[in-house]
């Protein structure tokens, strides 16, 4: 199969890079920047499970060669969704599968609009980096990606992509459940970066502070109740489970959002956090952490752009 990744950043470019590694074919989307650097240097990827090095296949927006692929992989920030979708509609057809790898729900809706029929349910648990240099760097030991039909069928083809995914050095399963998956994480990294970014802290601290795992578990509560009023599927317990991975984490552990502000870049609070308080006041829900961090991240946004 033919597999087009967008962009070739932390989460694209490192599971792109272990699918060539098995062998597939594989080609990059990338902005002019980017593919410059590429060409240059190759797409080297430095991690904990094996470093890997090679010169990928290319394209850019404008390019005229390329005709349609069988998946296109789709791992860019939420806020650069309306460029990707339009950057990627030249090489759609009928038959491409589009596999979206994105945070948060919001982008479903959108994707299956502009593609219907066409959209696979995705995500992926890992932590990257992209050096200065423009390697990928990975470090801790989750790497996983899980993907699935919306609806849970076992279809003939995601049967296709799970032959295709199998056998990589990173875990790309498949789930007859990827919506409650996604559901699962949205509830967790929205708790996590929101905690992260109020306190402009590790998680460790928070965790340890007077108070801290209390206010971790309201906050759980608070959105577990939004994303069930708005029709989420949960799986039972997950506040539990979440909750116990919230105290099994390293101390120094720091969320992707904390790491953007601290890095002075746009968040996805948005589309993380301020899809659920719109939500919350749709279905009048009283939910005073999750305005507090929302209100946080539009401070952060308002004086990011005054600079």
């Amino acid at each position: 199969m033919r597999i087009l990744v967008v962009g070739a950043g932390g989460i694209g470019g490192y599971f792109g890079a272990r699918l060539v590694e098995k062998g597939e074919d594989v080609t990059f989307l990338v902005r002019p920047n980017r593919y410059n650097l590429l060409k240059e240097n190759g797409l080297r990827l430095k991690s904990i499970h094996g470093d890997y090095s090679f010169s990928p296949q290319l394209i850019t927006a404008d390019s005229k060669a390329a005709s349609a692929f069988d998946i296109v992989l789709v791992s860019t920030k939420s806020y650069h969704l309306k460029q990707a979708i339009n950057d990627v509609k030249p090489f759609v057809s009928e038959g491409t599968m589009v596999l979206p790898l994105l945070n948060g729900m919001a982008h479903m809706d959108r994707l299956v609009s502009e593609f219907p029929g066409q959209v696979l349910g995705g995500l992926c648990f890992i932590e990257t980096a992209v050096s200065s240099e423009g390697d990928i760097v990975q470090t801790s030991a989750m790497h996983k990606l899980v993907f699935g039909e919306m609806d849970g069928s076992k279809s003939e083809r995601i049967n296709k992509v799970i032959h295709c995914f199998e056998g990589t050095k990173a875990p790309i399963i498949y789930s007859d459940k990827v919506m409650e998956d996604m559901w699962n994480k949205y509830l967790f990294i929205t708790v996590l970066s929101g905690v992260t970014t109020l306190f402009r802290s590790p998680i460790g601290a928070i965790r340890e502070s007077s108070g801290g795992l209390d206010f971790i578990r309201t906050l759980f509560k608070e959105v577990e109740s939004v994303m069930l009023a708005g029709g989420a599927q949960l799986s039972e317990g997950i506040i539990e489970k979440h909750m116990a991975t919230v105290e099994a984490q390293a101390s120094g552990m720091k969320s992707s959002m904390l790491r953007d502000i601290e890095n002075g870049q746009e968040t996805e609070g948005v589309h993380l956090q301020g899809e659920l308080v719109r939500l919350a006041e749709i279905k009048e829900i009283n939910v005073p952490y999750l305005h507090a961090i929302y209100q946080n991240l539009s401070v952060y946004e308002l004086l990011k752009n005054e600079r």
